[in-house]
């Protein structure tokens, strides 16, 4: 594959390089333009974050049974902090290598590894940087179009269950001028039950975390039918009380009253921060300002699809730069030991982490209050660090 330059800057023609190839092709393509452009580069290689958010798998094993060969934990590797730090990291090791976070509008990918085999200037590395966002962006386009990146992120089989609800979802993570946004499921490879949506708008954010009654298929239709709905209404124009109201006659209308969804649906506000909420079920909302956790106390409603012609009343709280909301599904608070999984103080520990961490380590915290046991029940944690509008932040 020959890179034509025409004077483009090297990031550039990256970019022309990866929108012109095949949607299959892309990490050849990436891997060919990084041999030709940077002299000093030997490989460069695609490593896809898995379902759990636990390792990074090669989009392109050498062999196909060198695939766990090639993995990387995020935990322990060089590779890993890039991912979780959102920040390249430098490896002097034996073989020099450069970690580059793969992004997409605030979700994070995978990492782009490049070997430096020979000389390399500062900036070398500043380019190679710059491609992050760019492969970034040109997988995300090319992600519908082929299976190649769905199967090399998956560690194992996801269930049928899951496969339904991940497609579901608009991604794990999400960031804007205002706000950065991220969410996790678990059991990554057999959720069905829990989900959540969200949608950026000029002037505002809207964001919902469901939770459908039952397990498995059954539950994972559920939730898709109350998004669906839910998405339906909003992007009809309908205002936060009718999104729930049609949602759940449309639930209603499906299963007469015998199964429901109980949801949490936000509306924010990018100038100010006035939050719109409606509590419509077991989705619960913390808030940590400060080092201080603390609840937001909201009025329950009733779960969509319980009963048909159901109002719902939005209530409002205002956020401050710097607030970070967690909401949390009842797979995480829900506990029927006598020591029951301690959700504030989990919180209060992600307080340096950013928005991106905070549900891996809440969830990861809440598989280790079990000591270790599969979690029994499906668990979502979303987050959402507010920063303000740039009104806000003006002295």
């Amino acid at each position: 594959m020959k890179v034509q330059g025409n004077g483009a800057r090297r990031p550039e023609q990256v970019e022309r390089a990866l929108r012109t190839t095949p949607a299959h092709s892309l990490p050849e393509a990436l891997a060919a333009a990084v041999r030709e452009l940077f002299p000093g580069a030997g490989t460069a290689r695609l490593l896809l974050a898995d379902y759990n958010l636990r390792v990074l798998l090669p989009a392109d094993p050498a062999k196909p049974g060198d695939r766990e060969r090639e993995s990387l934990k995020v935990h322990g590797s060089a590779a890993g902090r890039a991912f979780a730090s959102l920040a390249p990291v430098l490896d002097s090791g034996p073989e020099r290598m450069l970690y580059v976070p793969v992004t997409a509008r605030g979700e994070r990918l995978g990492v782009l590894a490049v070997a430096l085999s020979g000389p390399s200037s500062e900036a070398d590395h500043a380019d190679l940087v710059e491609l992050g966002p760019i492969t970034g962006e040109a997988l995300a386009v090319a992600w519908n179009h082929t299976d190649r990146y769905e199967r090399a992120r998956r560690h194992r089989r996801l269930s049928l269950a899951a496969e339904l609800q991940w497609q579901l979802l608009p991604g794990q993570g999400c960031a804007g001028a205002e706000f950065s946004l991220a969410g996790h499921l678990e059991p990554a490879y057999a959720i069905g039950g829990d989900g959540y949506d969200w949608s950026t708008e000029r002037d505002h954010l809207a964001l919902a975390v469901v939770n459908g009654a039952g397990t498995g298929i059954q539950a994972a239709l559920l939730t898709s039918l109350t998004l669906g709905a839910l998405r339906n209404a909003r992007r009809s124009g309908a205002d936060l009380s009718e999104q729930v109201s049609l949602a759940g006659d449309t639930v209603y209308g499906r299963y007469g009253g015998k199964e429901f969804t109980e949801t949490l649906v936000l509306r924010i506000e990018l100038a100010g921060g006035l939050v719109s909420v409606i509590d419509a079920g077991s989705p619960r909302i913390l808030r940590m300002r400060g080092s201080q956790v603390a609840p937001i106390e909201l009025e329950r409603q009733l779960p969509p699809g319980m009963f048909a012609d159901t109002e719902y009343r939005p209530q409002h709280f205002r956020l401050r730069p710097g607030d970070r909301l967690v909401i949390i599904s009842d797979g995480v608070f829900a506990d029927d030991d006598a020591d029951p999984f301690p959700v504030e103080k989990a919180v209060r520990r992600t307080r340096l982490l950013p928005a991106p961490e905070v549900p891996t380590s809440i969830l990861a915290a809440l598989v280790d209050h079990r000591h270790g046991r599969d979690l029994t029940d499906d668990a979502v944690v979303v987050c959402l660090d507010w920063k303000g509008s740039p009104a806000e932040a003006a002295p």
